[in-house]
């Protein structure tokens, strides 16, 4: 009879504990979703697009094995980009 009484109490403690906390965090995740988003400058897009052919002629590559050693993606990025943007 003790154990079913204390199991009861141990179940309802828990059960219990965590609604404060959820009421807490809930005007907060409310605030943050209240302002709007900005919609990306003309210059992310093209970054995005950029960041999107290089990851496609990367997979291409590696899928491929020419791709040197010791070559690392975000190396592979920084080279891709620069060709892309018409930098070098």
């Amino acid at each position: 009879m003790i154990r079913f009484i204390l199991a009861a109490v141990l179940a309802f403690g828990l059960l219990a504990a965590p609604m404060p906390l959820l009421a807490q965090k809930e005007p907060a995740k409310q605030e943050a979703s209240s302002k709007p988003k900005k919609p990306p400058t003309a210059a992310q897009l093209a970054e995005r697009e950029r960041m999107k052919k290089c990851g496609a002629e990367w997979k291409a590559a590696k899928a491929a094995g020419k791709i040197e050693k010791g070559m690392t993606w975000p190396k592979y990025w920084s080279a891709c980009n620069k060709r892309l943007k018409g930098g070098g």
